[in-house]
Order: C-alpha cells, then structure tokens, then sequence
C-alpha cells in the first residue's frame, strides 16, 4: 500500500522543527529512523498530514559521556551502540542489547530516542531506560521538561509526549567497574520483537549486592522497573535461590499482554525465566569487563 497524502518539511534546526510541530499540532509527525513510523504510514495505520524530517538537522547523532551521564541525542542510531560509546558498566551491556534489536539495516538507520518516542512494549531501549530510571529531555517552543520513565511512559506505543513536543534527548547514568548487568530476550526468531525481556544490573560490595536494578519488558503494556524484587536481592550473594525468588515476585508483578503470539501465562513463564537469565549474567563473574 502507499502512504495517504502529506507535507514533507527538512527543517535545518530545533528552532525550525519546534515551529512545525507547534503549528501542524496532532497533524504533524517527526521523522527520524522511520523504521516505526513509515510502515504503519504505509498501511495507513498513521495518517499524519505534514511530516518533519530532522535528519538534516547537525548535531543531534551524538552519544557520549557528558556532565555525569551517558547523553544520546535525537538522531544516535541504533548501530552507534554496537561499540562501547562510554566506559564501566554501560561499555558492555550497550553492546550486548542493540545486538537483539532487529536486524542491521534497521539498526543502521532507525534511532535510540525514536525507540522511546514509539514505546513499544518489545523495545529493548525502552527496557533499558526504565531499568536505568532515564532522563527523557523534551522540549517544544512552550519550554522544556525532564521526565523519569513512570512519568513518560503511558502504555503501549503511549507517551507523554505532547503533539508539539520533541524528544531531544535521553540521559542514563553512568555505571562503574563495580556494577555487573546482564540482559536476556526471548522471541521466536532472532530479530522478531520480544515476547519478553529482562534487563538487570548489580553492584557488589564485599561479594554482596549493595545495590540492584531489575526492569521486564515485552511482557506488558510498558517496561516496568521491579523494585520488589530488586529488594530482595539486595544484601543477597546473588545466588540461584535469591534469582528464582526475583523471577517469580518479577512474573506476579506483572500484567501481562495477550495475543496470538503468547498467552498470559506463557509470557509470565517467559519472565521468570528472562529474570533468571538475566541476573545469572549479571553475577557472573567478568559481567562488568564483558
């Protein structure tokens, strides 16, 4: 099918992007990877009148360690991440997730903060930012806000994100040498979306977790960030008692999706099992140094 009619804008600056989108409204969508956007425009499932394209915008393809964070602006692809961007914990867990995301063409062209402005509940980068309690920097011609992922994320493919509104950029903190992660997908074929994820990391101190991050995602209409299980994982060895304790209070936490691909109960399944695996990686030894 081909996409309904629009406009089509290049702006050469946020300035200039803000406007369109303050004037074009609900009407308007931003176009930056389009590997979401312009398959659902194709089949009509998207309609928007006046399409922006920022990627003659210079500047916003950058990822990097700035004032305390890992700072990624609106145009990082997800290819960026195929290499450590920044040091510590981040230089491997990055690499480890984006290898899960789809395949290389998509990861050559589609971006980190689209991801995030799709919210799809299989993205992997949505994981990642609820699991880390991401920085989301939006900004309109009305001003700019900072949201944390329970204040962003809505549901599936839902934001708080106003029409008018950009995604200009996505912080993570950074993770040092003392933090270990551990990721773990699971879908039917490799590249297909997630039926469900977990993303983990912990830090050691005198071999005990001092301190944890547990987020599932692909399971429900959003990433979630588990904090009971986080708790009970804290001042833990990280052992496959305390992993399996984590994975069933991380299945019951849940509400889970259902649909043609899994039923809810499966999906809980697939997140014990996602947790698991996640925080074993975690634990292991060299985690952290890959």
């Amino acid at each position: 099918m081909k996409p309904a009619a629009f406009a089509y804008f290049t702006p050469r600056s946020v300035e200039h992007a803000l406007d369109l989108l303050a004037e074009h409204g609900d009407d308007g969508k931003v176009l930056a990877g389009g590997q979401s956007l312009v398959p659902t425009m194709s089949f009509r499932l998207a309609r928007p009148a006046a399409l922006i394209d920022i990627n003659r915008i210079p500047g916003l393809d950058y990822a990097g360690e700035e004032a305390g964070a890992l700072r990624i602006g609106a145009l990082a692809r997800h290819a960026r991440f195929e290499t450590p961007v920044v040091g510590g914990a981040l230089a491997v867990f990055l690499p480890r997730v984006v290898r899960h995301i789809a395949h290389l063409p998509i990861r050559s062209r589609g971006t980190f903060c689209g991801s995030l402005a799709h919210a799809d509940p299989a993205s992997e980068w949505c994981l990642v930012a609820a699991t880390l309690d991401a920085e989301m920097h939006v900004t309109s011609r009305r001003g700019t806000r900072t949201l944390a992922p329970d204040e962003y994320f809505v549901g599936a493919l839902t934001t708080a994100l106003e029409p008018d509104e950009l995604l200009a950029e996505v912080r993570l903190p950074l993770l040092d040498d003392r933090w270990r992660g551990g990721f773990a997908e699971f879908s039917r074929r490799a590249g297909d979306y997630a039926l469900a994820m977990s993303a983990a990391f912990l830090r050691f101190e005198e071999g005990l977790v001092a301190e944890a991050r547990l987020g599932v995602g692909g399971a429900a209409d959003r990433p979630l960030r588990i904090a009971a299980a986080e708790q009970v994982l804290v001042g833990s060895d990280g052992g496959a008692t305390v992993r399996r304790e984590a994975g069933e209070i991380a299945a019951t936490a849940i509400e889970p999706l259902e649909d043609i691909q899994a039923s809810a109960d499966f999906r809980r399944h697939l997140v014990r099992a996602m947790v698991e695996r996640a925080l074993s990686q975690a634990v292991a030894p060299g985690a952290a140094a890959g």
